[in-house]
């Protein structure tokens, strides 16, 4: 009787988002440590809670990737219906912050649908279009069937609003389109489409505007819209070349807002410099080189497209995030993924890249065999 191999998962792949995850709470606790303490008299508040995601976050890793990636092909329709259901209660159960119904608020914690979304829609996409395989050229047949569940996602989304969270949406559908063998003159169209939206969108409120106009120039109102970039940029100017060290940022104490979350980075580049930044970031260009090897070396279109899914969101995360902190892209409040203060995005970083993992192990079962 012929023994079943297991296969190994990545574990380079492994090894840098545990040491992204561990790097991120400690720069939780630097970055919000001061002013935490002032308000509920606990330095490690956030860090503890975000600990706690953490942990959860491990444990899902773990078991998702010990569960085969071709099991979530016939789970699909009913993950994108549960999604469906939870973005249609956001705005009537939800909580407010900031002006956005985002959360959901369960004992004490929240919990963010939109995040739960993006990895549900990476998995029907991937099922769908690798179960009509030629047929996705056709567009009547092919793909406005994927477009209508799409544009309902993307509705449901910005009624919370959540306009970063619908461009990368955008950007995942589209990559996995791409993948999946769609006619490039659809494509063409569909980019032309979707660029004029994200426009009107993006020009549709006047709050989103202001961020534009705070982009092109911040200093036109440097106590106003332009305050938060202004303070990023003099957070990562005065990190200098190798930074002031670990827990010694002065931007933290109530000068940049959102210091341990959509700005993480700038303390990261004050306390550790050009140097430690450029570290960090080879270490997400590692992540996203293993992750997406692991997704082309699949031997399934379903594998390619999860995996190739999951990576693109992961990376338009990543490259949003650093974009806003850095000015070279307007705010849109995204988180920068593993490191930012956010259970929810935690746990779907950490959940997708168990599912990259068993894909790895898939190959190398593959290899071995």
């Amino acid at each position: 009787m012929k023994q079943t191999i297991k296969g190994r998962p990545d574990f380079l792949l492994l090894f840098v988002t545990l040491l992204l995850v561990m790097f991120g709470l400690a720069m939780i606790y630097s970055a919000s440590s001061v002013v935490v303490s002032l308000k509920y008299e606990k330095p490690s508040y956030y860090m503890s809670k975000q600990m706690l995601f953490a942990l959860i976050g491990l444990v899902a890793m773990f078991v998702f990737m010990n569960i085969p990636f071709r099991k979530w092909s016939k789970a699909a329709p009913f993950l994108l219906l549960f999604s469906i259901v939870l973005l249609v209660l956001v705005p009537y159960f939800g909580i407010k912050v900031n002006g956005a119904t985002r959360w959901f608020s369960v004992g004490g914690m929240r919990f963010q649908p939109t995040e739960f979304a993006k990895l549900a829609l990476i998995i029907y996409l991937s099922h769908l279009i690798s179960k009509k395989g030629e047929r996705i050229r056709v567009f009547a047949r092919g793909l406005l069937p994927i477009l209508i569940v799409i544009g309902v996602m993307l509705l449901l989304i910005m009624l919370q609003p959540d306009f970063g969270s619908v461009m990368i949406i955008t950007i995942i559908s589209m990559t996995i389109i791409i993948i999946g063998g769609a006619n490039m003159r659809h494509i063409v169209m569909l980019s032309g489409g979707f660029g004029v939206l994200l426009v009107f969108l993006a020009f549709s409120r006047s709050y989103r505007y202001q961020r534009i106009i705070s982009f092109l120039n911040p200093f036109d109102d440097p106590e106003g819209s332009g305050y938060q970039l202004i303070q990023s940029l003099i957070a990562l100017a005065h990190g200098g070349v190798t930074g002031t060290g670990y827990g010694q940022s002065v931007q933290k104490l109530f000068y940049l807002p959102e210091a341990h979350t959509d700005f993480i980075f700038a303390i990261i580049g004050e306390e550790f410099g050009f140097v430690g930044g450029l570290l960090l970031l080879f270490c997400f260009f590692l992540f996203f080189w293993r992750g997406l090897m692991a997704a082309l070396r699949s031997d399934e279109p379903f594998g390619i497209m999860l995996g190739t899914g999951i990576i693109t969101m992961i990376f338009a995360q990543f490259a949003f995030n650093l974009g806003a902190v850095t000015g070279a892209m307007p705010i849109k409040g995204v988180p920068l993924p593993f490191i930012s203060y956010g259970g929810s995005s935690l746990l779907l970083c950490m959940a997708s890249t168990g599912i990259l993992l068993n894909i790895s192990r898939d190959n190398d079962r593959r290899q071995r065999e």
